[in-house]
C-alpha cells in the first residue's frame, strides 16, 4: 500500500485513541466499528490510485460496504476525507459523496452533510456540497447541507441546521442555525500533527 495510505489511516486512529501503528491500525480495523469504515474507505481509494494494487479494489469495496452497514452509517467511498478524522459513535451518520471534509474534524453520530438542490424561475438547477475546512467539530444530529463552507476550528452544536457559511472559528446553534460566539478555540482531541 501506498505511504500516504498508512499516514491517514495512522491519522484516524491517532484522532480515536492518542497512538497509533501500522499494526494498531489494522487491529482496530477489525475490532473498532467507527474506525472501520474510514479504514476501509481509504483502502479503496488508495487501491484505486495504484496500479499495483487496483486488483484489490473490488475486494475493497465489498469490505467498505460490510464496513458502513456493521457501523450503521453512509460514508460513500469517493469522499474526500483528509487525515485525522474521528468519528464518535457513528449511528446514522450520512456524508454525501461529494462533501468535503477537513483534516483533525470530529463528526457525531447522526451528523448530516447533505446536498441541496436549487432551482432557478428557468427550472435550472444548481447542486451544492459542503466543504468542512480543519478542526471542526460537529456534535450529535446536526444538518450541513448545500454549497456552503464551514470554517476552520468551529464547532456546530447538536441539532443545529446548517444552510449559511460560517466564518472561522465560531460557535453555531439552532435551527436555522446562527453564530452565537466568535473566537472560540477549537476542539480536537488527540489532534494529529503530520
Amino acid at each position: 500500500m501506498t505511504l500516504a495510505f498508512w499516514q491517514a489511516t495512522q491519522a484516524d486512529l491517532t484522532r480515536m485513541s492518542g497512538a497509533s501503528s501500522a499494526v494498531g491500525a489494522v487491529a482496530a480495523a477489525l475490532t473498532r466499528r467507527c474506525y472501520r469504515p474510514l479504514f476501509t474507505l481509504r483502502l479503496c481509494q488508495a487501491t484505486q490510485s495504484s496500479a499495483a494494487w487496483s486488483w484489490l479494489l473490488p475486494l475493497a469495496l465489498l469490505a467498505h460496504r460490510c464496513a458502513r452497514h456493521l457501523a450503521g452509517l453512509d460514508l460513500p467511498w469517493r469522499t474526500c476525507i483528509a487525515p485525522g478524522v474521528r468519528i464518535d459513535h457513528g449511528w446514522g451518520l450520512v456524508i454525501n459523496a461529494a462533501a468535503v471534509v477537513g483534516r483533525n474534524c470530529t463528526l457525531f453520530h447522526g451528523v448530516t452533510l447533505g446536498q441541496r438542490d436549487r432551482i432557478a424561475a428557468d427550472g435550472s438547477r444548481s447542486t451544492g456540497t459542503p466543504v468542512i475546512e480543519d478542526e471542526v467539530w460537529i456534535g450529535p444530529h446536526a444538518v450541513i447541507v448545500g454549497g456552503i463552507t464551514i470554517g476552520r476550528g468551529s464547532r456546530i452544536a447538536a441539532g443545529a441546521f446548517v444552510t449559511q457559511d460560517v466564518p472561522p472559528h465560531s460557535l453555531v446553534v439552532g435551527n436555522p442555525a446562527q453564530v452565537v460566539q466568535r473566537d472560540v478555540l477549537p476542539d480536537v482531541e488527540n489532534p494529529w500533527c503530520g
